[in-house]
């Protein structure tokens, strides 16, 4: 495909993130929207939104036969994600795929081998790849020795809208899975090591989510380096919002924190906005003189400038953009994202048996 030609794209699933995504479609004139599928009423709000005329659809199949797309955006809830990137890969499209990139580590392996066998592009949302606070966060990690110590959580005193979404999600999977693909991909990035046995816990704090799921989970990984990470993630109106949002990494020279104290405020736990705010990063060095005095100050870099949600999800499109148009090879960003999978994966099933699993 030339860098001139704009490229069609179906949009699928248009609540917060498909919103997002379509948003930056919408003003990119590399791209052009010529459909917005949902099941329910999100579309016809999101089509208000964008200043009304987009093709409006409920059946993604028909949608995929009637507009014939050269992309499709992939933002629905992850029960549905390996069949619908697998119809759009086979109907010739590329596909840009939120994460998880399946509900099951099978399926994960399906959309990765529909993939490589249709030569098309597919890019799933780690948004975190794209914040320049979290790529410097892990660029510093790289200076602090090994082994590393990562402490990360994300938790949620969901309400209102944001309960229903989290309902809906733990039908498929549990929080420590849809969100820690996220943190486990930092981890591995900040490591480099291979993953070579996990554990975690978790428990099941209300009814009102499918038998046998659970609304709060801790991991822990061990990597081949000596590394160490833990992830807790909790959604639900019970959830503490009291150190929610700890992103947390120290080595043998020193450590580095993200404080982010306006997004880390009350009220913020179930903010989409707040989740990817960094705010400013505290770098503290173990140097020591004779005395066991500390000889060099803690740096505070304040990251005043960084982009907000719709900011890093542009970021995003312009990478699928560069993807398609510069044919980028993608076999690690897919590798990766099934690795990561893999692993959470692997979590969950320590939360469910209690045992300790070998990666």
């Amino acid at each position: 495909m030339s860098q001139s030609s704009v490229i069609r794209v179906l949009v699928v699933g248009c609540g917060n993130m498909g919103a997002s995504h379509a948003m930056a479609y919408h003003t990119s004139p590399s791209f052009e929207i010529c459909g917005l599928v949902s099941t329910g009423s999100s579309k016809e709000k999101l089509n208000q939104e964008l200043g009304g005329g987009y093709a409006l659809f409920s059946d993604y199949s028909v949608a995929l036969q009637e507009t014939k797309p050269d992309a499709v955006c992939i933002s629905t809830y992850p029960d549905t994600h390996e069949a619908f990137s697998i119809m759009a890969l086979e109907a010739g499209c590329h596909v840009f795929l939120e994460k998880p990139i399946a509900d099951s580590l099978q399926g994960a392996e399906h959309v990765a081998a529909a993939v490589r066998s249709s030569g098309k592009k597919l890019v799933v949302g780690y948004i975190l790849r794209h914040h320049p606070s979290w790529i410097k966060f892990i660029e510093i990690t790289k200076n602090l020795g090994k082994p590393l110590v990562m402490r990360m959580n994300l938790n949620q005193q969901s309400h209102g809208y944001m309960w229903d979404v989290h309902r809906n999600l733990m039908k498929s999977l549990s929080p420590i899975v849809d969100c820690g693909v996220h943190y486990i991909d930092v981890m591995c990035q900040m490591t480099r090591s291979k993953p070579i046995r996990v554990s975690a816990i978790g428990a099941r704090m209300t009814e009102d989510i499918p038998a046998g799921n659970y609304n709060y989970g801790q991991l822990q990984i061990h990597f081949e380096d000596g590394s160490v990470g833990w992830y807790e993630a909790g959604w639900g109106p019970m959830i503490s919002q009291t150190a929610y949002f700890v992103k947390d990494v120290f080595g043998p020279k020193g450590s580095v924190s993200i404080v982010a104290k306006e997004a880390g405020g009350e009220g913020k736990s179930d903010s989409v906005e707040s989740h990817t705010k960094t705010e400013s990063l505290r770098v503290h060095w173990a140097d020591i003189d004779a005395k066991n005095e500390f000889t060099r100050p803690d740096e505070w870099l304040n990251l005043t400038d960084e982009p907000d949600h719709q900011g890093l999800c542009d970021r995003e499109q312009a990478y699928f953009l560069q993807a398609i148009q510069e044919d980028l090879d993608l076999t690690d960003h897919l590798d990766d994202a099934v690795n990561s999978l893999r692993i959470a994966f692997a979590c969950d099933d320590s939360v469910r048996t209690g045992q300790m699993v070998i990666l």
